[in-house]
């Protein structure tokens, strides 16, 4: 289970390279259910990951020339706060809970991604100082206390209010999550003991695909992939929802996944849109 862990810890530095976030999302199921460790431990280590990981990728971005420091360290400064708070809230919440919250922040994560927020256009200017900073701490808390890196919340935030371009925003969230996940896992550190021999074997894994997520960021279709992604984490979240509540609730949410998947191939292939308020507007049909 070891090895299995450290080989599909490359997708998620491939995911953290290529779109800016996803890290977390991966991590703490991956951590707690195949590397087998206790809810607030795979919390903790998705943190040094995922804060490890986004760091290394931020170097490759920023030599692309796709991260705007004053933007990134603004947000990053607030998110600090908040993650840090996060991270000593989450010592008085149930392990459990922690897992069932982190699953519903995976279907917002994932709704957002299929509805391709990210990819609206950007807005022109700089980001107000005191609304940047609003939503840094926001989702700095949510980082702290459910182990998120919060990379698909600070992408739109960059492209809609920060006025980014899709590619910049994506290096600047990096920046945003490498502050955001090591705040965070200072507030864990008192209490949530890390295995350092595997917590090293992932970083090394995640680094790995995060160098290659960032060569791929200007070749894949990033609407195509971000869509993709977000199937992929409805349906890990289904598997959160079996283990974590009862079986027939992730069978349920399952089932919902894969009809919705089906709705948005109808949409795009043939026009016809019935959930189309729930997944956004469907591509040119084809």
């Amino acid at each position: 289970m070891l090895a299995l862990t450290v080989v599909l810890a490359v997708l998620v530095g491939v995911s953290l390279g290529l779109l800016g976030g996803g890290g977390s999302i991966l991590t703490v199921p991956l951590l707690a259910y195949v590397a087998g460790m206790e809810p607030k431990q795979a919390i903790a280590t998705s943190l040094l990951v995922v804060g490890i990981t986004s760091a290394t990728s931020v170097i490759a971005h920023a030599r692309a020339g796709r991260v705007q420091w004053r933007t990134g360290l603004l947000f990053g400064a607030a998110g600090t706060a908040g993650a840090y708070g996060g991270g000593l809230l989450s010592h008085f919440v149930d392990g459990k809970v922690l897992l069932i919250a982190f699953t519903v922040m995976m279907v917002a994560t994932a709704l957002a991604m299929i509805r391709g927020r990210s990819a609206s256009e950007p807005t022109a200017g700089r980001p107000p100082i005191v609304k940047s900073l609003a939503i840094g701490l926001a989702v700095g808390l949510v980082t702290g206390i459910v182990g998120a890196g919060g990379g698909f919340l600070v992408v739109p935030a960059l492209v809609l209010l920060g006025g980014l371009p899709m590619s910049v925003a994506v290096g600047t969230s990096l920046l945003v999550i490498t502050m955001n996940s090591l705040a965070g896992l200072a507030g864990h550190l008192s209490t949530a003991p890390i295995d350092w021999r595997v917590a090293g074997m992932v970083v090394g894994a995640a680094v790995l695909g995060s160098l290659i997520g960032t060569r791929l960021t200007s070749r894949i279709d990033p609407n195509m992939l971000r869509q993709g992604f977000g199937w992929f984490v409805l349906l890990m979240a289904s598997v959160m929802l079996a283990q974590e509540i009862h079986p027939a609730l992730g069978l349920t949410t399952a089932g919902l996944t894969a009809v919705a998947a089906l709705n948005k191939v109808a949409c795009n292939r043939y026009g016809w849109c019935p959930m189309r308020r729930l997944l956004g507007r469907p591509t040119t049909a084809t």
